[in-house]
């Protein structure tokens, strides 16, 4: 494992240990696969969501200078 990966929650290596060892009693190691894939496609589902909002704001600005220069070169003329 990455010592990024092992720090990244302020955890230490066996902190890191102690919760794989927890999850894998508790889910066992035929249901961890599934659980990562609901981790995994939650994670992209953020991602693609969060994406999709900046992406309106973006739009909006964007909108948003388009009608001050217009109303700016109205007032010019």
């Amino acid at each position: 494992m990455s010592p990024m990966l092992l720090f990244i929650f302020g955890q230490g290596p066996w902190e890191v240990l102690l919760i794989f060892f927890a999850v894998l009693l508790l889910f066992g190691g035929k249901k961890i696969p599934e659980l990562m894939r609901g981790i995994g496609k939650g994670i992209r589902e953020f991602n693609a969501a969060r994406s999709s909002i900046e992406n309106e704001i973006k739009e909006g600005i964007r909108e948003s200078e388009r009608t001050d220069r217009k109303q700016i070169e109205e007032k010019g003329e």
